[in-house]
């Protein structure tokens, strides 16, 4: 059976990951980024970054996981083969590129030795986080998340502007 909306946990979680996402990818490239490792204050800003970071993983294998066990309603058409599918991909991509940057930022943590330091006080920040790999993959999945969550909400306000066709009531709280 299909429900003509999700499910008020999946609601939930939707928009407290997406919230969580968009302040650690805001705060992650504009403020973060910014502050020189030899910079004491930087641990404290590593430290709430990567409790949320793994806050932001753990809600995200849940949504996966929920989405999986509880029934969806049926996928909105608009008439556009492209954006039918791209409408059908984006939960996928979303999900899959949240993954990516938490796992990433795990392996920066671990192989530079932050994770000693920021949760252990031992040790120091390394002088360059991309002497990592996982740094080039941290920072190149963010921004895609950026691009993916831009046309996230492109394609929401299209159906709310242009098809009418009922999608926020269908994400949000209370009866369809």
């Amino acid at each position: 059976m299909n429900p003509g909306k999700y499910n008020h946990i999946q609601i939930a979680l939707h928009w407290v990951t997406a919230a969580l996402i968009i302040f650690l990818l805001t705060t992650g490239s504009l403020v973060l980024s910014k502050i020189e490792n030899t910079v004491p204050g930087k641990v404290d800003n590593l430290r709430i970054h990567m409790i949320l970071g793994g806050i932001a993983l753990l809600l995200t294998l849940v949504r996966i996981v929920w989405r999986k066990k509880t029934p969806q309603p049926e996928e909105l058409k608009t008439g556009n083969k492209l954006f039918d599918i791209m409408g059908t991909a984006m939960p996928y991509l979303l999900n899959l590129t949240a993954l990516l940057i938490a796992i990433s930022g795990v392996g920066l943590a671990f192989f530079s030795g932050t994770l000693n330091v920021v949760f252990f006080g031992s040790g120091s920040l390394p002088a360059d986080y991309f002497d990592y790999l996982p740094r080039y993959v941290h920072g190149l999945s963010g921004k895609v998340m950026i691009g993916l969550i831009l046309l996230h909400l492109a394609g929401s306000f299209y159906h709310v502007i242009f098809l009418k066709d009922g999608i926020m009531g269908r994400m949000w709280f209370g009866k369809k």
